[in-house]
């Protein structure tokens, strides 16, 4: 959180009365909050590669991700309550599906306290720790070439559907993956793939047309 944009837009909100201040708060709220979930509605997976402090707001960003690493020098915490105001930009609500233990995202976002790299791995929040800085950004760069083989049809209907699944029933879910996989069962990267496959080549030989 910006300090400064706190005081000056949150602190001193425009309008002349209750009603207009209400409404020119929830649209800077409203708007902040879309620059995190774009991440998260962009097809493509996204990578969060974290070292260091990830604190409030970085929080937020990395939650929105796909997949998330980080050095042993990082740690996370939710900063918001030390400011006096809930965090409303992602935090509350993508966290709890993040690492599935309410108990553990309640504490961390009453107390503000420091969950720390190795804590952060048990729980869920990062796949992979890694010593330092550049180790961690080799093998996220590394992730992302190996994805990047991949169909981008079968990648991207990955990445849709899980999200997808993640808020609603698995019946739900299966109906929309028969609904999606209609048309994009019918993709010239299923033949390729194939083909690669039975001719022992790896995929990263194989040219996928772009999406």
């Amino acid at each position: 959180i910006d300090l400064m944009d706190l005081a000056s837009d949150i602190l001193q909100p425009k309008g002349d009365d209750v009603a207009r201040i209400s409404w020119y708060l929830r649209d800077i709220i409203t708007r902040y909050q879309e620059t995190f979930s774009v991440i998260e509605k962009c097809p493509k997976p996204v990578i969060a590669a974290v070292h260091g402090g990830c604190i409030g707001g970085g929080v937020d960003l990395i939650t929105a991700c796909d997949i998330r690493y980080c050095a042993q020098d990082a740690f996370f915490q939710v900063k918001e309550v030390d400011v006096g105001l809930a965090a409303d930009v992602g935090t509350l609500q993508r966290l709890p599906k993040v690492i599935g233990n309410h108990s553990l995202v309640n504490e961390l976002a009453f107390t503000a306290r420091k969950m720390m790299a190795d804590e952060a791995l048990g729980s869920g929040l990062v796949s992979r720790v890694f010593p330092d800085k550049e180790v961690m950004l080799d093998a996220a760069l590394a992730l992302a070439a190996e994805i990047s083989s991949k169909s981008p049809v079968a990648v991207q209907s990955t990445k849709v559907n899980l999200l997808y699944s993640r808020d609603h029933s698995v019946a739900e879910s299966l109906n929309y993956v028969a609904s999606w996989n209609m048309s994009m069962l019918q993709t010239q990267d299923i033949t390729k793939s194939v083909q690669a496959m039975t001719e022992n080549k790896e995929l990263k030989s194989v040219t996928f047309s772009k999406l």
